[in-house]
């Protein structure tokens, strides 16, 4: 065994075998070796894992006993933006910090958002099922019945990077954009030609909502029945965010009586989506399989940010992107970067 011992649940992640070439760039001239626990039962990973320096959490939910049983861990690092799997209440009580990768497939996501926006308003999967099935003629007057897309609004739940880097995109389409945040200030906002509105005021004003809330308690089912009645009968709805923040009865309710017109979906409330669902037969919905983040440089890119996250903490140091900074005063370890590098509880 090494100096360190990185454990981290075995077989699969992200659809691909678990290798670790990217993470190792870090570690392995630290002495760190990635250890993996090859079980899907809760007290055989807590007594393998009991004496790991460090913990790689992936391919499973990380539970309160697990964290509980880990004896001198110094870091939980997270290979992606949401931390949901990871029971980070459980982890700011023992005082481990917990990392993700906040920043690092932003502009993919952006331009995967930016995609469903335009395929969903444009009808484009039933255009091109209609000509694939001999009707040309039905192409043109279906989209006789909608608007082009310059003067429309676009609204925004929640105004993260994600969002701003939508806005971006959509803002030379000529679309008025208005957001719901309320932990961003409204000086951000303008910055990007964006307003700052409460819930109910984007729901009802916007043709397009895009959601981009994360998965939080705050945020399970933020979206729910009466917020969908508020919206335009021809509004469209997009989610490239979490699942979870959507009550999904709710969304295909909205989509099959007509409070709502169409929605593009990335993420859905249960993943893989159940075959049985309601949304696989809708013609008005576009889906995705959790991929916006997906692209050449997405895999080498988190992982490497991973490692490097882990070799901080094995090395004294705070992590970089930190999901519960309250806990680093306490960690026993130091802050180090000498200017701030704007995100993170270093900056």
């Amino acid at each position: 065994m090494g100096k360190f011992k990185v454990a981290t649940p075995g077989g699969t992640t992200y659809g691909g075998p678990a290798t670790y070439d990217y993470e190792l760039e870090a570690l392995t001239p630290l002495g760190a070796e990635i250890v993996e626990i090859d079980t899907k039962d809760e007290n055989e990973f807590v007594k393998a894992a009991r004496d790991c320096d460090a913990l790689y959490a992936k391919g499973r939910s990380i539970t309160r006993k697990m964290i509980e049983g880990l004896e001198r861990c110094k870091i939980i690092a997270l290979g992606s933006v949401g931390v949901d799997s990871v029971d980070i209440a459980a982890a700011t009580t023992r005082g481990i910090p917990v990392t993700n990768v906040p920043d690092t497939f932003i502009e993919e996501v952006a331009d995967h958002a930016m995609t469903l926006i335009l395929a969903t308003f444009r009808r484009l999967v039933v255009q091109d099922k209609l000509v694939r099935e001999g009707r040309w003629k039905e192409g043109r007057p279906m989209l006789y019945k909608f608007p082009r897309l310059m003067g429309q609004t676009l609204g925004f739940v929640a105004f993260g990077h994600v969002a701003r880097a939508v806005a971006m995109r959509a803002r030379p389409f000529g679309v008025r954009m208005l957001a719901y945040d309320p932990y961003v200030e409204e000086l951000v906002m303008s910055q990007y030609g964006v307003e700052p509105a409460s819930l109910s005021e984007m729901l009802s004003q916007s043709d397009i909502v895009s959601m981009h809330a994360p998965s939080t308690p705050d945020a399970h089912h933020m979206l729910r029945e009466e917020h969908f009645r508020q919206m335009k009968k021809t509004a469209i709805f997009i989610n490239t965010g979490r699942g979870p923040t959507v009550h999904e009865p709710s969304l295909i309710k909205a989509l099959e009586e007509g409070w709502i017109a169409a929605a593009g979906l990335d993420v859905v409330e249960q993943e893989p989506i159940d075959m049985t669902s309601p949304l696989l037969k809708m013609d008005n919905v576009i889906l995705t399989a959790h991929v916006a983040s997906a692209s050449a440089r997405f895999d080498p890119v988190r992982r490497r940010r991973v490692g490097a996250e882990i070799a901080l903490a094995l090395t004294g140091r705070w992590p970089r992107s930190c999901v519960n900074p309250a806990v680093l005063e306490k960690s026993g370890l130091r802050r180090w970067q000498p200017v701030s590098m704007e995100r993170g509880p270093n900056s």
